[in-house]
C-alpha cells in the first residue's frame, strides 16, 4: 500500500516513542551520511528492539552497522532483558562495520548511550571475520551490510547461528527490484539469490515483512528427535 503523508504520521503517533537521544543520531545520520536513509529510524528500531526483547539472546552479530542507530536498538533490548530479569546480564551485540573512517565516530556514539556498554565494534571486512567467530554461539544475526554478498552472509550466519536462532535480513525486497526483470545489477542479484536460497532451505523458517525496504525474519530450525 501507499504510505500518504497522514498515514506515516497516523503510525508515528500510535507505535512506542522513539528515545531522544536515538532521534538525534537519526537527524545525525541524514546530515552526516551520504546515505542516511540506510538508518534503520523509528518504525524498524522499535521492531528490532522488541523483537531483541522476544528472542532474549545471549550473543547478537550485526553485519552492517552504519551509524549504530539498529545496533543501539538491539543493546536496549537486551537491557531491557536483563532488568526484567528474563535476559542474561552479561548479553552481548559484535557488530561488523567495514569502512574504518567509520571506527571514531562509532566509538563516540556508542560511548553516549548506556546501552553501548553491550556493544562490540569490529573494524572490518565481515567475510574474513565471520569464520573466525564461534560457530553455533550466536543466537540472533541481524544482516544489513553489502547486498552484493548476501548470499555469502547467509551461509557463514547459518554456521554461527544456534539451533532454533533468529537472522533478520534487512532490505530483502530492494525498494521493489526484485520482482522487476529489467533490474540485472549486482546488489539487485544478491538479493535475489539470498531470497531464492532461503525459501529453498528446509532448515529455514521465514517471513518477509513489507517494512520499509523489505525485512526478512528467518528461524533457524532445532534438529528433530530421532
Amino acid at each position: 500500500m501507499e504510505f500518504s503523508e497522514e498515514l506515516y504520521e497516523y503510525i508515528e503517533a500510535h507505535i512506542s516513542a522513539e528515545p531522544e537521544g536515538l532521534h538525534r543520531l537519526e537527524r545525525l545520520s541524514h546530515l552526516r551520511m551520504v546515505h542516511g536513509r540506510m538508518c534503520s529510524g523509528h518504525w524498524q528500531g522499535r521492531l528490532l528492539k522488541m523483537l531483541t526483547e522476544m528472542i532474549r539472546p545471549r550473543r547478537v552479530l550485526e553485519l552492517g552497522t552504519f551509524t549504530g542507530y539498529a545496533t543501539l536498538c538491539m543493546a536496549e533490548g537486551l537491557d531491557a532483558c536483563a532488568d526484567s530479569g528474563l535476559g542474561h546480564a552479561d548479553a552481548v551485540i559484535d557488530t561488523i562495520e567495514i569502512f574504518d573512517e567509520n571506527e571514531d565516530f562509532l566509538r563516540d556514539v556508542f560511548s553516549r548511550f548506556p546501552e553501548g556498554k553491550r556493544v562490540n565494534l569490529i573494524i572490518g571486512d565481515a567475510l574474513e571475520i565471520m569464520p573466525a567467530l564461534p560457530q553455533g554461539e550466536y543466537d540472533f544475526i541481524f544482516i544489513d551490510a553489502d547486498k552484493r554478498l548476501y548470499p555469502e552472509y547467509l551461509a557463514l550466519s547459518k554456521q554461527l547461528l544456534s539451533a532454533g536462532g533468529y537472522m533478520i535480513a534487512d532490505n530483502t525486497l530492494w525498494d521493489g527490484h526484485v520482482v522487476n526483470p529489467a533490474r540485472n545489477d549486482a546488489q539487485t542479484r544478491g538479493v535475489k539469490r539470498f531470497n531464492d536460497l532461503v525459501a529453498a532451505d528446509p532448515d529455514l523458517e521465514t517471513v518477509i515483512i513489507p517494512l520499509r525496504d523489505g525485512l526478512t525474519l528467518i528461524r533457524k530450525t532445532p534438529p528433530r528427535n530421532q
